[in-house]
């Protein structure tokens, strides 16, 4: 009997043991598949290649265009708020002003023994619906209505003008928030861009990085180019070997529509500051009747955008990593090409 129990025993402890090392196992798995922890079991992806990271610099391109765009237009309505409250400061004097002139003489028309229908007004609630009432028109001078008409009026637009203020100040709020977005879009897309460059073989390390310096200079003999095309594709020139700079429109740095933009801001042209507006700011010419100065937009949302030079060669500024230099006109689909 004594044997049995021990048997017994012994069997019921190797089935606990049993369990837990299973429950054990079974939490080991659990903690490894949530933590990563285990290489074994780890689901390796697909090596980095030049191309997977060529796939994240146009998307950085393209998140720096869509943050371009938005800072642009954080800054048109930083601009129009200043020239919004200027209006509303100085209406609120020239309200200030009329109530004291209607205050004077209504004060006067007081002290001389009546109530002034304009003092009412002065101090009504509501001075529209007052005004309303034709019966007091009656008993009020012409100068008296002449004052209370322009005090309703520059009321009325002071009140519009406090509305537009507040409407351009929230939608400027907006604008921040969606600038503050495309900057993280675009800081993340380049950081996990160098990573997988840091990861590449050291042959395909090799190739992206010669890539990524050329800017010899090709041969334009012979390419006419004069007014101000000439102004702005010299000045593209100066920018040869200029690093690229996400958000940047020079002098030091440039992204590829801050460079066009500065390149025709020498030559006193305005250029809208993204590449998908820039398209639209000229005539457009087909790419065989290219010339000198033309803007050529990439992609088919013209989120890059290059200068022609002649000769099959455009100046533009490629993506992170990349100095201002030539490239072929061809060197990506070609969506339109703008004459400024």
């Amino acid at each position: 009997m004594g044997s049995h129990r021990h048997t017994g025993r012994s069997t019921a402890a190797r089935h606990a043991r049993g369990v837990t090392a299973t429950a054990l196992s079974a939490a080991a798995a659990t903690a490894a598949a949530t933590l990563g922890a285990a290489p074994a079991q780890a689901q390796p992806g697909p090596p980095p290649t030049r191309a997977s990271v060529d796939r994240l610099l146009t998307e950085a391109e393209r998140a720096t265009e869509a943050y371009n765009e938005a800072d642009e237009r954080t800054g048109t309505l930083r601009a129009a708020l200043r020239r919004t409250q200027d209006r509303v400061a100085r209406g609120q004097e020239r309200v200030n002003t009329l109530r004291g002139a209607l205050g004077a003489l209504a004060g006067a028309q007081y002290r001389s023994g009546g109530v002034d229908p304009a003092l009412e007004l002065l101090f009504s609630a509501d001075p529209e619906q007052y005004l309303e009432k034709a019966a007091t028109l009656d008993r009020i001078s012409l100068r008296r209505a002449g004052e209370l008409t322009r005090l309703t009026r520059a009321q009325r637009l002071l009140t519009q003008e406090r509305a537009e203020a507040a409407a351009t100040l929230a939608e400027l709020a907006r604008s921040r928030a969606a600038t503050a977005r495309h900057k993280r879009a675009v800081e993340a897309k380049l950081a996990r861009a160098r990573a997988l460059l840091d990861a590449l073989p050291p042959s395909e390390r090799a190739a992206h990085d010669r890539r990524s310096s050329r800017s010899q200079r090709p041969d334009l003999t012979g390419v006419a180019v004069s007014g101000r095309a000439a102004t702005a594709v010299a000045a593209a020139q100066r920018a040869l070997g200029k690093p690229y700079v996400w958000g940047a429109n020079g002098p030091t740095g440039f992204d590829c529509s801050g460079l066009m933009q500065w390149a025709y801001a020498q030559a006193g042209v305005g250029l809208p500051r993204t590449s998908q507006a820039q398209r639209y700011a000229g005539q457009r010419v087909p790419l065989s009747q290219a010339r000198p100065g033309d803007l050529v937009a990439y992609r088919a949302d013209a989120s890059h955008i290059g200068m022609y030079v002649g000769n099959g060669q455009v100046i533009h500024a490629p993506y992170p990593g990349a100095a201002v230099r030539y490239d072929p006109v061809g060197m990506m689909p070609v969506s339109s090409v703008t004459r400024v």
